[in-house]
This record gives C-alpha cells, structure tokens and sequence, in this order.
C-alpha cells in the first residue's frame, strides 16, 4: 500500500523562520511518489526563494493571486480541485487566523477556503504567540471543522524564547501526512506489536542476544497506525526510532518482555509477535566480569516463557500472529509452530535466503493460514510485507 504514490499535494508555504523545513518535507514527499504544487505566500518567499520548491518538485511554484499565466485556469480552483491533501508548513498565526475567520485574500487562502481535500496545518512560531487566546481560539475552531493539526514541538525558537511552537521534524509530518492520506481500515484496532531482540545478561559486560534489528517489526507498527489502529511496540535493544503517533515500551530480556506483553494483552484486539525473543537465558548472572581462564566454561541455561505459546492458549475474539525465522525445513516448523500455539497465521522465513534474513531493508515470507492456506510473497520492502500481513489482518477481523 504505497501512501503517498501518485497523490497529488497542496503544499503551503507560509512566511516564517521554519520555512526552510519545507524544503526537506517537499523532498520527503516527492521521494514518496507526492505529485507536489507548491503555494507560496508573499513573505514566505522572503526566507526561500520559489526555484528552491520549483526545482526539488519539477513543477511551477504558485505565488500571486493574479498571475496571467496561473489565472487562465482559475489558479486557486485548480489547485483546490485536483489536491488529494493540503499541507501548510509552516502554519502560521496569520493563516491560521485567516481560516478561522474565512478570510481568503492571497493564493494560500483562497485555495484552501476552496478545497474539498483534509488540510494539515502544522504550525510554528514564538511560544507567547503559539500560547495566546487567539491563536488557541483560532485552533480549537480549525479543528471542529475537520482540520488537522500537528502539535509543534517545545525546545529553542528562533526568536531567543525557549518553549512550545517549533516546527516538528520533516519525517514527523510526513508521517501524519501519510497517516491522513490512507484509508483507515484499522481505525478503532487496538494492535500490539513486539520487535526486536532480547538480551540475556552473563554478567554486567557480556549477554546472550541475536542478530535481529527489530525492523520487520517496526515497520508492522508504523503501517498499522498508517491505517487508523491505536498501536503499542514492546520493543527489545534496537537502534531505531521510536515511530511516530505509537506508544513504545522498551525492554530488554525476555522476562522482560512477557511482564509487558502480558500487562498489554488484555487491551489489545491484534496480537503480532514479531519479536525474536531468546528461548533460553542464563540459569545465574555474575554481579561481576567473568574473567578469562585457560580452561574450558559451560554455561547453564534455563527455557524462558513461551510468550506467544501463553497468548495463544489464552486467546478469545483476539487475532494472534507469529513469526517463524528458520534455517531449513521452513514449512514443517512453521505449520508446526502456527498449531501448536494456536495461531490465526504465521509469517514464516528463511534467515538464510537472498533479501531476507536480519537487518535488511527487504524480506521474503510466507503467510501461512490456520486453515491451512500458504502463500507466497515475493521480496519486497518490509513497510510493502507490513501492509499485506496487515491485508489479511483486516480479512480476519472482518470473518470474527
């Protein structure tokens, strides 16, 4: 489900120091397949120059209100029709207060007071200004009216004041942007998601843990809250982002995980395990470095919980999900796993295959279904394997 593919966008420029991120977040969109138009106001063109939006978006960048050439087709009515979605980076006090009132008096204005498409607004400026009772005024009635306001983030402002009104990161609004531009087939799913490894401690400098990057993982969480579902990540070690709109819970050892999951499980209505999570950890961990001897060592280990075995067992209206990363005989210990814990499908594969395996930007799975359907998906990207398991998701839901 590619978002943003052949989407065409309103971006609106307004006059302040954060304009500049525009820049980053035109380039972010148009990476995504956007088609992108570019509405600059007046001011904004005092802090970017137009071919700077014009030469990262291949297409003319829209200015003034009565440009012939712009105007044969009625600008600001061209751009409102065939816009899918409208963003304004950044909002400003005046434009928000402009929407509010209805007042349409430049390009920007009159375009989105002529739109039928959802508007994202995500405003910047100095705190005092952000915090006053116009401007919050100005919000609360923008969003009684269907618009879509990104909260700004609090930290040092251009202005010398420090506080809430900074323009969030390019990433971050692309983020909601792609949140708003898909359709919301989980909206009112609770989901939970495990990733990433464990760690089993051998003493304060040494652990037992596995290659996994947590990856596959993340980009499940992201493409379900992409589709509307409140989402939870019990996430083990990684060095990846927390994603946006999601409530991360970090652990560590597998002990750690089935505490959260367990604590999580009774809230959520999708189960996806994803997590490879250690089948055994250290029978006794040393307070101390374990140092080298000229002598062979052996270390006992003892089975830690069987988490996604606990959730199976326990399971009602819940759709519960497994993952099976093998070696060899991949169907036999997938169709055995997916029964054995009492699983709706399982996401089986092969560690070893070309563009599958750990900490890679692709993956090559099969779906397996508890009536005993296989199928077979050919490598792609892990956001485009994130968005068929969560397919057959929306097809489980609907059969329960």
């Amino acid at each position: 489900m590619p978002t943003l593919k052949g989407k065409q966008i309103v971006l609106g420029v307004c006059g302040g120091i954060a304009a500049y991120k525009a820049v980053e977040l035109l380039r972010l969109l148009t990476k995504a397949g956007a088609i992108v138009s570019v509405v600059m106001t007046r001011n904004a063109c005092e802090f970017v120059t137009p071919l700077t939006f014009q030469t990262l978006s291949y297409n003319p960048v829209h200015t003034d209100m009565f440009d012939l050439y712009q105007e044969k087709e009625i600008g600001h009515i061209s751009l409102a029709d065939k816009a899918d979605l409208c963003v304004v980076v950044p909002a400003t006090a005046n434009i928000i207060g402009k929407l509010g009132a209805g007042i349409a008096d430049d390009l920007l204005s009159t375009t989105l007071m002529a739109t039928k498409a959802p508007i994202v607004l995500a405003p910047s400026m100095n705190v005092n200004m952000y915090e006053s009772a116009a401007v919050q005024h100005n919000m609360q009635v923008l969003f009684q009216r269907g618009f879509h306001l990104i909260e700004p983030d609090v930290g040092a402002l251009a202005c010398g004041w420090d506080g809430k009104g900074k323009l969030p990161a390019p990433a971050h609004i692309l983020a909601w942007v792609e949140r708003i531009a898909t359709p919301a087939d989980l909206a009112g799913q609770r989901i939970l998601v495990t990733a990433g490894p464990t760690r089993e401690e051998l003493d304060p400098a040494r652990c037992l843990t596995n290659y996994s990057s947590g990856k596959m993982g993340y980009a499940i969480a992201r493409a379900a809250w992409q589709r509307g579902a409140e989402v939870v990540l019990v996430s083990g070690p990684t060095a990846l982002e927390a994603p946006v709109g999601i409530r991360r819970v970090g652990v560590k050892s597998a002990l750690d995980m089935h505490a959260a999951v367990m604590r999580e499980l009774p809230w959520a209505t999708v189960v996806i395990k994803a997590a490879a999570v250690a089948d055994y950890r250290p029978c006794s961990t040393a307070s101390q470095k374990i140092k080298k001897k000229n002598a062979a060592m052996s270390i006992e280990l003892e089975p830690n919980p069987d988490i996604l075995a606990e959730i199976g067992a326990q399971k009602t209206t819940q759709v519960v999900i497994g993952f099976a990363a093998e070696t060899h005989d991949l169907l036999h210990h997938a169709q055995d796993k997916l029964k054995r814990k009492n699983l709706d499908m399982i996401v089986a594969n092969d560690i070893t295959a070309i563009g599958a395996g750990f900490d890679i930007e692709t993956n090559v799975v099969k779906l397996l279904h508890a009536d005993g359907r296989v199928e077979n998906l050919p490598q792609q990207s892990k956001a485009s394997v994130a968005h068929a398991l969560l397919d057959r998701v929306c097809a489980l839901l609907g059969s329960n």
